[in-house]
Formats: C-alpha cells, structure tokens, sequence
C-alpha cells in the first residue's frame, strides 16, 4: 500500500508500524523514532502536532523498522527516500 498522507490527515489503524527519519543535508537519513502499535500511533500523533509530513508506505515502513534508532539507512533506499524527502520540501513550501 502507497498512499501520500498530508501534514496534518491521515487514520491511524488498529495495528501498524511508523518510521521517523531525520536528514540534515549532509550524510544519510537516520532513524530517529520506531515502533508498532501504540508506539506508532504516538509518532504519528506527535508528527501531526508538529506539522510533520508524512507519507505511507507500508513496505518501506517494514524494511526500514528493521533499523536500530540512529542508524543510517541503506544505500539501496537513498532513491524513494530522496524522493519523499523532496516530497516534504515541497509540501512544506506551498
């Protein structure tokens, strides 16, 4: 499932995983936050306080919760993670 959430819509599911990045411009993304259940639900409650962007993807989310916190990610999610990066950028600028 690919679905675009927008900054501040989206449901919340009964069970689901979430995935919180940070990228600074220089190096690659890192793991900032992770979890299922309730634990999901709470970053995507506080991203939506925060006016974070978000975007669904529930295979992306799988890989990527296979992070530990502050980790990197993998070269081989450089491509659909710029991508979504650049997605926020310009969600942010309109």
């Amino acid at each position: 499932m690919n679905k675009k959430i927008d900054e501040n819509q989206g449901a919340i599911d009964a069970y689901q995983k979430a995935v919180a990045l940070k990228y600074e411009g220089v190096g690659a993304p890192l793991v900032t936050a992770s979890g299922e259940g309730i634990i999901a639900e709470q970053i995507i409650e506080l991203a939506r306080q925060l006016g974070v962007p978000m975007y669904e993807n529930a295979e992306l989310t799988e890989l990527l919760s296979m992070l530990e916190l502050g980790d990197e990610i993998p070269h081989d999610l450089y491509v659909i993670i710029a991508q979504i990066i650049a997605l926020a950028y310009s969600l942010n600028l309109q």
